[in-house]
C-alpha cells in the first residue's frame, strides 16, 4: 500500500506564496503518476499539477504560470509552490498518486481518478 502525507498548509495573504509538500511512503515502487488536487467548497474537485508516467507535468489552464509542482525523488517528496496567491486558492489540497491505471492529462468526469490519496491540507488566502 502507499500512504500519502501533505502538509504546509495554512493561511496566506493575497499576493502571498505557500508551498506543499506531500511525503509519500510504502510501496512506492508501483506509482507512475503524482499529482495535486483541491476541492474548493460548493464546487467540484478539479486537479491542479501532476507528473504523468513519463514524467511530463501537466497543470490546470488557469493555474499555468502561478503554480509549479516539482519531486525530490530521493526524499519521495512531491512539492506544490504556489505563488501569487489569490482568495479564490482558498480550498482543501490534496496529494494523488496512482500506477498506471491513472491519466493526469485526462480532464472530465469520465476519467479515472487516482488510487491513493492524502488527507489533505487547508490553504486559506485572505
Amino acid at each position: 500500500d502507499v500512504q500519502l502525507v501533505e502538509s504546509g498548509g495554512g493561511s496566506v495573504q493575497a499576493g502571498g506564496s505557500l508551498r506543499l509538500p506531500c511525503a509519500a511512503s510504502g510501496a512506492t515502487y508501483n506509482l507512475c503518476s503524482m499529482g495535486w488536487f483541491r476541492q474548493i467548497p460548493d464546487k467540484e474537485r478539479e486537479g491542479v499539477a501532476a507528473f504523468d508516467s513519463d514524467y511530463e507535468t501537466t497543470y490546470a489552464d488557469s493555474l499555468k504560470g502561478r503554480f509549479t509542482i516539482s519531486k525530490d525523488v530521493g526524499k519521495n517528496t512531491l512539492y506544490l509552490q504556489m505563488t501569487d496567491q489569490t482568495p479564490e486558492d482558498t480550498a482543501m489540497y490534496y496529494c494523488a498518486a496512482d500506477g498506471l491505471g491513472w491519466n493526469p492529462r485526462c480532464r472530465g468526469g469520465h476519467c479515472r481518478q487516482p488510487r491513493y490519496w492524502g488527507q489533505g491540507t487547508q490553504v486559506t488566502v485572505s
